[in-house]
């Protein structure tokens, strides 16, 4: 895994796609600076000891923020209500990113799931 392969995918994107998902590369690597940067099932993913604890995409009309895990959501209901969410992806506009707080708090249940103490 390395970061040029996802330097490689966003390079790949138009604006303003491109821009709104290097600013949140930067928030998942602020929130997770050990996190191993690389490509996951096709699309960027950060990795903590050997599991993918954040990803992205981006697609057509939306782009999307992947927490590797089908029961991150749940955990966040009230936050991630004015999102549209599948079981494994929360969408949001091409134009805008996530809020920080957000990215954090869904960092922080994943590491929690991933790692259990």
């Amino acid at each position: 895994m390395s970061s040029a392969e996802i330097d490689a995918y966003l390079a790949d994107l138009q604006e303003p796609k491109r821009s709104s998902l290097e600013q949140l590369r930067q928030t998942i690597l602020q929130v997770a600076p050990k996190a191993q940067e690389g490509i996951s099932y096709g699309v960027p993913a950060f990795r903590l000891h050997g599991k993918v604890v954040a990803g992205f995409a981006a697609f057509k009309n939306h782009l999307s923020y992947l927490p590797h895990s089908g029961t991150v959501f749940p955990e966040l209901e009230k936050e991630v209500a004015p999102y549209r969410t599948s079981i494994g992806a929360l969408q949001f506009p091409i134009d805008s990113t996530l809020p920080k707080a957000l990215v954090e708090k869904l960092i922080r249940i994943r590491i929690a799931q991933a790692f259990p103490k």
